[in-house]
């Protein structure tokens, strides 16, 4: 209840307007007060409102001084200033429209701009030309750059620097001992294939950079995402090991306290000491007392002190999703896991009872909180989390122990750590694996009765399960089931619609579009951000064969989809547009292609092309993008002039205003039946285009609840003035244009994207 309450108030602070905190907090005391008078009132109760009333100052507190710094004045100046800093996160590497540039996390401990110097502890975000890259956490360092407003009220300011970094500090040498350690674990898998060599990192210390985007999202699909992350499995395997160690010296009683606490400091400075890390590490800290005796007891206590800690510690702890991950899966674990492993035991060994129900605690405690954010429910999570669990414990042991010694001796290193990277790579193919069977997700409803729904049910079942899993038949068989619905693809009646000449597949926010072509035949445009959700949509439309997959330039967005168009189907080419840029994405389009045997190649300025029923004409790119682009990848974005069964449809990319206007030019008198608005129906438009086209239906393929603001509200009343019939992934699903005695459009139960869990 101490989290409960420390978590539930300072979250009330941050959301909640300042009146209304007030009038609680009063409303709070008064109660109190009455109830002593009463003699009502327990201790415990004091402590209570004690802790809400610590943690709804914490978060008044730490917002004021970052609001009220120096630093934020002179941001919202836009003033030039010269600054030491202390790094506080690793640079990560951007690419940007004009140049590739570096972020990292840093604090101002002195600046000074506008004539004035100011002394002070300012957290703020440093976006810094690539040079900076080498810069080491806990280094301090001299820059001179321009402050503006941050984005995040965690944050005083943004600092975009100029020059080159001018170190006046290394790091520490804990630091320094943890950055070689960290690379003698990159050293000792070195030899390994792409994929161990990038996840035994991520397993250690939550290095998953190098991890191919693919693997990413097969565990994202699966519900692994936390071994990839910094999470409490990661501290309590690697401390869980150094205390085995330490038992097998002969320490004991208080001397492995001493030794996990030394355990617990230093998986944090390995991984690093961000908020994340430190979240994480609270909860791992939680989970290994409840694995010890009266765990269940312990670790709720200790759950509630962790909680109450880290509002206190971080405040801005209480808005993250991957804290409230973490601590509904800790305590699915020690309230639930027990119950369920004892009911287990009954007809199964102890070691199994115990992999099925952590599992199965952790993602029951989660599900209503990951269906609120992704609008999913997943079905394999502890599926693939069972049979992953046998390989993470040697993976991550054998990592450390073999980056340890890699330090000192390499090639022995490298030894130890191969039975680790082979343990990877058995992960790695069960995420594959689960991620790609028929129904690893279903579709849930994000609305606030779903939400409610959703968490009525996992109640019911945290309350029933535990004596249905004391039986071995009835286990058994609903295993049997949900092992059936894995395997066998849910029918969806009445999908796809008769007569369907294209749908807009509800892929997040990105484009995901098939056009009919006859037989289980589909030619695809754009493959949106996910595989498993595009994997997903074609599946519903029964596509086996693509003979063409067009991809209208290189956003993300719009093309790491791809792996689930290639999965399990005959796919005849990919055509793609002719500038290469973003240039990582066109080489992870070309090595997925390479690898699947799919021929590549550059689309070409008004050429046509016919299979079966469609027929269409590439109106764009005609040329490079126009010296006043702000977006060349957008700007060069294939366009698609589609007839089929007497429909014309214009498919555009992202293009932007000026690209738009050019192609009115080229083509003028251009007209069309259906319009896949552009650049998910952002507010840039070009309103002589789309009104020229006559169009009586617009489709607008976008994300629930994304950050770009898509569809903008302008460009809605702008293709409603122009008498457009309008229909929008976020809001109606996947969009089925259907030809049968006239135009129509019909839509699917909204399947929003997957998002990472914590």
């Amino acid at each position: 209840m101490l989290g409960v309450v420390s978590w539930g108030s300072a979250l009330a602070t941050f959301v909640l307007p300042g009146w209304l905190v007030g009038v609680l907090v009063l409303l709070g005391v008064g109660l109190v007060v009455r109830r002593h008078r009463l003699g009502r009132l327990a201790p415990v109760q004091l402590a209570w409102l004690l802790a809400g009333a610590a943690a709804a100052g914490s978060v008044l507190l730490n917002v004021a001084a970052v609001a009220q710094s120096p630093v934020a004045g002179l941001a919202r100046a836009g003033a030039s200033v010269h600054v030491l800093l202390e790094v506080r996160s690793d640079p990560v590497l951007k690419k940007g429209k004009f140049s590739t540039y570096v972020m990292f996390r840093a604090q101002l401990s002195s600046v000074t701009g506008r004539g004035s110097h100011y002394r002070v502890r300012a957290p703020v975000l440093v976006i810094a030309p690539e040079d900076w890259r080498s810069v080491r956490l806990d280094s301090r360092i001299r820059a001179v750059g321009r402050l503006d407003v941050a984005e995040s009220d965690d944050l005083a300011a943004m600092l975009a620097t100029r020059g080159p970094p001018s170190v006046i500090d290394r790091p520490a040498p804990v630091f320094r001992v943890a950055d070689r350690v960290r690379a003698g674990i990159r050293t000792a898998v070195a030899s390994q294939p792409a994929g161990p060599r990038a996840l035994v990192p991520a397993l250690v210390d939550g290095d998953g950079g190098a991890l191919p985007d693919d693997v990413v999202a097969d565990f994202r699909t699966s519900g692994l995402t936390h071994l990839i992350a910094v999470s409490g499995t990661n501290l309590t395997l690697v401390v869980g090991f150094v205390l085995i160690v330490a038992r097998w010296i002969g320490i004991r009683a208080r001397g492995l306290i001493v030794v996990g606490a030394l355990g617990v400091v230093g998986f944090v400075l390995l991984a690093r000491a961000e908020p994340s890390v430190v979240r994480a590490a609270a909860m791992g800290a939680v989970a290994l007392i409840g694995m010890g005796s009266g765990g269940r007891e312990r670790g709720t206590r200790a759950l509630g002190v962790a909680v109450f800690g880290l509002m206190l510690f971080d405040p801005w702890l209480a808005t993250s999703v991957g804290f409230a991950l973490s601590a509904c899966a800790t305590a699915g674990i020690l309230l639930l896991g027990p119950l369920w492993r004892d009911a287990l035991m009954r007809w199964l060994p102890q070691w199994v009872a115990e992999a099925i129900a952590v599992p199965l605690a952790a993602q029951l405690a989660c599900t209503p909180l990951v269906a609120a954010i992704s609008g999913q429910v997943s079905i394999v999570a502890v599926l693939a989390n069972l049979l992953a669990a046998v390989a993470v414990g040697p993976a991550t042991v054998l990592g450390l122990v073999g980056g340890l010694v890699a330090v000192v001796a390499r090639p022995v290193g490298q030894l130890i750590a191969a039975p680790g990277a082979w343990c990877a790579w058995w992960i790695i193919l069960v995420a594959q694996r689960t991620a790609s069977l028929p129904v690893a997700v279903l579709g849930w409803s994000t609305s606030a009765r779903g939400i409610i729904g959703l968490t009525l049910l996992c109640l019911v079942l945290a309350l029933v399960l535990g004596s249905l899993l004391a039986r071995r038949g009835l286990s058994v068989g609903i295993a049997a089931v949900l092992l059936t619905v894995m395997l066998v693809p849910l029918p969806t009646p009445g999908w796809p619609p008769p007569g369907w000449i294209l749908v807009a597949c509800d892929v997040g926010q990105g484009d995901g579009l098939v056009l009919n072509a006859g037989r289980g035949t589909g030619v695809v445009v754009d493959t949106g951000p996910d595989p498993a959700l595009m994997n997903s949509c074609l599946r519903r439309l029964r596509i086996t064969t693509v003979p063409l997959v067009v991809l209208t330039h290189f956003h993300a967005d719009h093309v790491d989809g791809l792996s689930g168009v290639l999965e399990g189907r005959r796919v005849g080419g990919i055509e793609v547009t002719t500038v290469a840029d973003p240039e990582e994405r066109s080489r992870f389009v070309r090595g997925l292609a390479e690898r699947a045997g799919v021929p590549v190649q550059e689309v070409r300025y008004g050429e046509t092309r016919t299979i079966g029923p469609l027929h269409w004409q590439v109106l764009a790119p005609s040329e490079d993008p126009p010296p006043e682009s702000d977006s060349r990848p957008n700007d060069a974005s294939i366009v698609l002039y589609v007839e089929i069964r007497g429909i014309r449809i214009l498919m555009m990319g992202d293009e932007e205003p000026p690209t738009q206007k050019r192609l009115a030019r080229l083509v003028p008198g251009l007209k069309a039946d259906v319009l896949k608005v552009a650049h998910h129906g952002s507010r840039y438009q070009d309103p002589e285009l789309i009104g020229g086209l006559g169009a009586k239906l617009a489709l607008i393929s976008d994300g629930v609840g994304n950050d770009y603001g898509h569809p903008a509200p302008e460009t809605l009343r702008m293709l409603e003035r122009d008498q457009m019939i309008v229909k929008r992934t976020d809001t109606d699903g996947d969009l089925a244009v259907i030809v049968d005695h006239g135009l129509r459009v019909r839509t699917r139960m909204p399947r929003p994207p997957p998002r990472p869990g914590a």
